[in-house]
């Protein structure tokens, strides 16, 4: 916010040697997971590498966790990892689906915030892991002029490993700033009326371009250890409110919709059922013929949806006997999603714009 070569004002009363100043707007930073620069195999050992490092996600002991992932898990997962990311590249682009997702869903939000508060909001997004990292961004709207900063992680549902790590980097960026910028966080949004509303219209736009309507829907959200639950993460519980939410707006049910987990990792339990035995289980010993699958937990398509859900997770349900696998893409930059998000924001900007 003090820099010389910035084009703000001196202070009245200052020194001709003074640094200019450029305060006055608000900063809104959106932060999403994050994604590889690229599909090669050092790319995404970078990526993997600092995802799984993160001591949020991974809790082990370092000193038994990192011989094992740097030398063994690191030697062969970027391989694999990396044909699962070519299959869904956006090769026009060069990049991943969630960082185009990501550009599409801020450009849509600033213009909101444009019509709404003029210029007196700046809006950008960051990732956890990768780039555009998240202390660049506190930077760049620092040097924008924004002395107060929203940081909206944008996971509907609270959990240590989404949210919880990406506040944590956000605060690491403000201990890096001379003169921190005030700061807000955005609460888990996943009972929010406008997030409901807008997953229960993708659902019902889902059911009514099937030839055949779906016998169930089933929300599958991203996993975690059964241990972080007992240990106090809310992610579970909110999980399974926002299904219920969900089947109340659309008039259901509770044999039309179904919570599952997916994305397990490691030898320890983790929530259930798990996706992929789950919708097996379903063909094979229930007879269901026909289900659609969700991502509530995902506020954008990346891997886990295009290529977990849409690919790994439909193979099981088939190859056990279901007919018919329709996957209800994320919510992405649906007008009802940013009309959502963009209420959120509103909400927690109160106070600080006009």
């Amino acid at each position: 916010m003090l820099d010389g070569t910035t084009t703000g004002t001196r202070p009245t009363h200052a020194p001709s040697d003074h640094p200019k100043v450029t305060t006055g707007k608000v900063g809104v930073l959106l932060a999403n997971l994050g994604t590889p620069d690229g599909h090669d195999y050092w790319s995404m050992r970078r990526y993997l590498s600092e995802f799984l490092s993160d001591r949020r996600v991974i809790d082990y002991a370092p000193w038994k966790w990192q011989p094992l992932l740097q030398l063994v898990i690191l030697s062969k997962r970027p391989f694999t990892s990396g044909a699962a990311y070519r299959s869904i590249w956006n090769n026009e682009a060069n990049e991943s689906p969630l960082m185009t997702i990501t550009k599409a869903k801020t450009a849509k939000i600033a213009a909101r915030m444009a019509e709404q508060y003029g210029d007196q909001v700046e809006v950008a997004f960051c990732m956890r892991y990768g780039n555009p990292s998240t202390q660049s961004k506190v930077r760049e709207l620092v040097e924008k002029g924004c002395h107060k900063i929203l940081f909206f992680p944008l996971y509907p549902q609270y959990a240590g490993a989404t949210s919880g790590t990406a506040n944590d980097q956000f605060f690491r960026a403000l201990m890096a700033e001379k003169w921190q910028p005030t700061a807000r966080i955005v609460d888990p949004y996943f009972a929010h009326p406008k997030y409901v509303e807008a997953l229960a219209q993708s659902v019902e736009r889902a059911y009514a371009a099937a030839e055949q309507k779906p016998d169930l829907l089933i929300c599958s959200y991203h996993g975690l250890p059964q241990r972080y639950l007992v240990e106090g993460d809310p992610y579970h519980c909110q999980c399974q409110k926002t299904t219920r939410l969900l089947k109340e707006r659309l008039g259901w049910d509770d044999s039309q919709i179904k919570t599952t987990f997916q994305s397990q990792f490691g030898p320890e339990e983790w929530l259930r059922p798990y996706t992929v035995e789950e919708v097996a289980r379903l063909a094979k010993e229930d007879g269901v013929k026909r289900i659609a699958v969700c991502a509530p937990a995902f506020s954008a398509d990346c891997i886990e949806t295009l290529e977990e859900i849409n690919e790994e997770i439909k193979e099981s349900f088939e190859h056990a006997g279901g007919e018919s696998f329709t996957y209800i893409p994320c919510l992405n930059d649906d007008d009802a999603h940013i009309d959502a998000l963009s209420t959120v924001i509103g909400e927690n900007l109160s106070g600080w714009v006009d």
